[in-house]
């Protein structure tokens, strides 16, 4: 402290008062983070709620999906096609579309502790190339069953009504809740 002015040295560096300037600095740019919370938040909630989607859609629906069609469609099918080339290219797509969903349900299985995580609010470390990966390649598997197989086997069933009912009264069964015994 200098005697004659009664000032603090500036050599001394800052002093009491400046320590509470730099404390509202840094509670301000504390209180500007936390601005940013609420959509963050809104994104989290969405993350955890395209996981918990996600694995009823891949844990369910396309498990279900996938046995409907190789248990009933797939079957139908060959069943029902014409000796010959008509039966060996229908056997060749069941073949492939088959090893597809395979692949399908390795890629799921490989994901799938990740998606969970995120379900559950966790720190996932879900990489983009793979989810990328496993959408491209179901991507590539429904369009050659909608391009090549599915008009196929409606023509093949196509051909004698009772085929066709048959495959829709095996799916209808599939899906009807058993009833309760009575006694």
């Amino acid at each position: 402290m200098n005697a004659a002015t009664g000032s603090a040295d500036a050599a001394q560096g800052p002093g009491p008062i400046e320590g509470f300037s730099d404390c509202h600095a840094g509670i301000l740019s504390g209180l500007r983070d936390f601005a940013e919370l609420p959509p963050l938040q809104d994104a989290a909630q969405r993350a955890r709620s395209i996981a918990r989607r996600t694995l009823a859609l891949l844990d369910h629906a396309v498990q279900v999906h996938h046995a409907e069609e190789e248990q009933e469609l797939f079957t139908a099918v060959l069943r029902s096609a014409r000796p010959g080339a008509e039966h060996e290219r229908v056997q060749a797509l069941v073949r492939q579309l088959t090893d597809e969903h395979r692949e399908i349900e390795a890629l799921w299985r490989k994901l799938r502790p990740e998606v969970s995580h995120a379900a559950a609010g966790k720190a996932s470390q879900l990489r983009e190339d793979a989810v990328k990966l496993l959408a491209e390649v179901y991507g590539m598997h429904a369009e050659l069953e909608e391009r090549d197989f599915l008009p196929l086997a409606r023509d093949i069933l196509g051909r004698n009504g009772n085929h066709m009912a048959a495959l829709g009264m095996s799916l209808h069964m599939r899906h009807a809740a058993v009833p309760a015994a009575h006694i």
